[in-house]
Order: C-alpha cells, then structure tokens, then sequence
C-alpha cells in the first residue's frame, strides 16, 4: 500500500496508513471512498491534493516538519495537473494496493516481455 515516485528533490515514499487515511477523512470532511471517488472524478479540492501528499509523505515515515516543507515547497503555488496524478496514485495504492502508473508500468514492462 506504498507508492515511490520523484516529489520535490528526489525519489519518495508515500503511505495512506490508517491513522494517515483517517486524518485526511477528517481534514477533507468525507470518508476515504467518497474522497477518491471525488479524486477520480475531478471535483477534489485543492486541499484534497495537498493534504494526501502531505499525509502519504508522513505515513510512509517523513517527520510532520518535512513533509509540511516538501508540500510548501513543492506542491504549493504549482499547476494543478502537476499535484494531480501524484495524490491519485497515493491514495490509489491505499485503495487497491498498487497506484495507477505503478499498473501502467506493469503494462508497459508485460508488453515488452511479449515481444
């Protein structure tokens, strides 16, 4: 329920713990099913994309300090799309295990091995 992927200054790790998952329940004022069913269907908050990194940054073992610093400096004040795919795919791995590049590379690696 883990997702690795560039954020900020390099390769990080994010986990929607159950601690985590139920900070942002809280924080976003819905439960997590609603929240990714509103992630998916792209009427999420701004807050909803930086409060899942934040929280999937300090699930995975990023001091609260960090993690506030890293969304900051790296996921305020940037294009939307940019924070989209990254909050999707926390919250993805959470849901179903794996986040939804980590199935496209699965895909794409399979496809390879075909030929």
């Amino acid at each position: 329920m883990k997702h690795v992927a560039f954020f900020g200054d390099g390769e990080k790790t994010f986990a929607l713990t159950d601690p985590m998952a139920k900070e942002l329940e809280q924080k976003a004022g819905i439960g997590i099913g609603a929240l990714y069913q509103r992630l998916m269907s792209a009427h999420f908050y701004l807050a909803d994309l930086t409060e899942t990194i934040r929280l999937g940054l300090i699930g995975a073992g990023t001091s609260p300090a960090d993690a506030q610093r890293l969304v900051e400096t790296y996921a305020t004040d940037r294009p939307v799309m940019e924070i989209v795919p990254l909050a999707l795919d926390i919250v993805e791995a959470r849901w179903s295990g794996t986040a939804l590049a980590d199935e496209g590379q699965d895909d794409a690696e399979q496809d390879t091995a075909d030929v």
